[in-house]
């Protein structure tokens, strides 16, 4: 029997860390802000919630502009390398906030900064950044906001491999009707191309009364969407003694009191169950789409990916998807180039995507990670190669994405509204079951509730629709 041996702050770190948010707020001004800056997935999005909720414990407040900020926190992302230079980009446009005041302290995190090569980038190359902290050190960001601003040298905070879970840190959302809650950290599955197991640890399960109790918070402050995150979620469990599946943790998430509604991401094809399944498709507050992530439609590729699955198994699960919620909203991640895919590889990775029929892809060309096997391998993809067979690839996706987005025209959907819409300040933007934001008129005041939309028209990317009068 698997036993917990996850570890979690314990009462006197979290003690510890209170005592140096209170005397950050006794030495710093009455006003002052944070700027997080976030790269990466919505694991990173949560930990950066994480990241604001202690910063107002030590009385700063969010602003958009890091001119205005007197911290500066990046929180990076080391999936794939263009989000890395990115980053590093943005971190070196920090340097003429520093000069402007040197008071201004600069920390970044996330996972680019659990690799060697890049933590020792930004210790020797961007001298103006007052701390650096991995993922596992998220929890002593009050420690290491103190120390700068007592002026203490620079720092490099790593949790040496010791990743635990931060509980007793809770989140500051922007946006609380729509709400991310980690149900575990880490990963074990070790995927040939994937930097997470080494950036973020092996996977560690919350307990699933921690779960519920924030579940519960975050439902009393207005919650109306929660997704459950995992690096592989529906894995939640396997990692402890928990006498709790995923499943049974969603039923008991759906079964809480309150007008919301739930999904969660991102699941590994070889963990869904038929419980899981069955969950999904009976449970009432359960959002009818599910992300499946094929990552290559060849075997081959799959074997070397070290994903533990082949097409047979994943398009079983596909129609047993299909079977239980025939209007099931279906999106999956295609990696396109990677090393040794021949052109039959990449026409069964075509052949899978006419097959499923997906409302829409994350796909992605594959980029070498630093210590990852798929790096080491040989058959590396020639740029021009993989970028035509992308093109080939989305082409075909977005009219299969329109085809599909036609289904919902004359329907009329539930839909939570999230926020104005970013193309037209005229429109409201929502999401229902299908992943594709919906557009309509109204007011602003509906941001945060339900609304009945029926959908008049259908984009390639998006769904447009009008607020039925009741």
């Amino acid at each position: 029997m698997r036993t917990n041996q996850t570890k979690t702050v314990s009462p006197e770190e979290s003690a510890r860390q209170a005592a140096n948010c209170d005397e950050v707020r006794r030495l710093l001004p009455e006003k002052k802000y944070v700027y997080i800056r976030t790269f990466g997935c919505q694991q990173n999005e949560a930990d950066s919630e994480r990241m604001a909720w202690l910063c107002e414990k030590m009385g700063y407040e969010k602003c958009d502009e890091p001119e205005r900020a007197k911290l500066i926190l990046v929180n990076t992302c080391a999936v794939r390398e263009h989000a890395e230079k990115k980053a590093l980009s943005i971190i070196g446009q920090y340097k003429h906030v520093k000069d402007a005041d040197p008071d201004v302290v600069i920390g970044v995190g996330g996972c680019m900064v659990t690799q060697g090569h890049r933590a020792d980038k930004l210790k020797n190359s961007y001298p103006y950044v007052s701390f650096v902290f991995d993922t596992g050190s998220l929890h002593k960001l009050p420690e290491l906001v103190l120390g700068a601003i007592k002026g203490a040298p620079r720092r490099i905070e790593s949790c040496g491999g010791e990743f635990i879970i931060p509980e007793g840190v809770g989140a500051k959302s922007e946006t609380p009707h729509s709400a991310w809650l980690s149900i575990m950290y880490g990963c074990n599955n070790f995927c040939s191309y994937c930097i997470v197991p080494y950036a973020r640890g092996r996977e560690r399960s919350r307990a699933p009364e921690a779960v519920l109790d924030e579940a519960k918070t975050l439902i009393a402050n207005g919650a109306r969407e929660i997704t459950l995150l995992g690096q592989n979620v529906n894995s939640y469990g396997n990692d402890a003694d928990l006498d709790c599946t995923f499943a049974e943790l969603v039923r008991r998430v759906c079964s809480l009191d309150g007008d919301f509604r739930v999904r969660f991401m991102t699941s590994h094809p070889k963990d869904v169950t038929d419980e899981l399944i069955e969950v999904f498709a009976t449970e009432e507050k359960m959002i009818k789409h599910f992300h499946l992530p094929l990552q290559s439609g060849s075997n081959e590729i799959l074997r070397k990916m070290n994903r533990r699955y082949d097409m047979e198994r994943y398009l079983t699960v596909v129609e047993k998807l299909k079977s239980a919620v025939p209007d099931v909203s279906l999106t999956s991640d295609i990696i396109v180039g990677f090393p040794g895919e021949t052109d039959a590889d990449f026409e069964a990775t075509m052949d899978a995507l006419r097959a499923v029929r997906y409302d829409m892809i994350f796909s992605f060309i594959y980029s070498p990670r630093v210590g990852t096997p798929a790096a080491e391998m040989d058959g590396q993809i020639p740029h021009d190669v993989s970028t035509a067979r992308f093109e080939r690839m989305i082409n075909m996706q977005n009219d299969i994405s329109r085809e599909r987005n036609e289904r919902f025209v004359g329907r009329t959907v539930r839909a939570l509204v999230t926020e104005v819409s970013r193309t037209d300040e005229a429109m409201l933007t929502g999401r229902s079951d299908s992943p594709r934001p919906i557009h309509f008129a109204g007011d602003a005041a509906l941001i945060g509730d339900f609304a009945d939309v029926k959908i008049t028209r259908a984009d390639t990317f998006s769904l447009i629709g009008e607020i039925e009068n009741k």
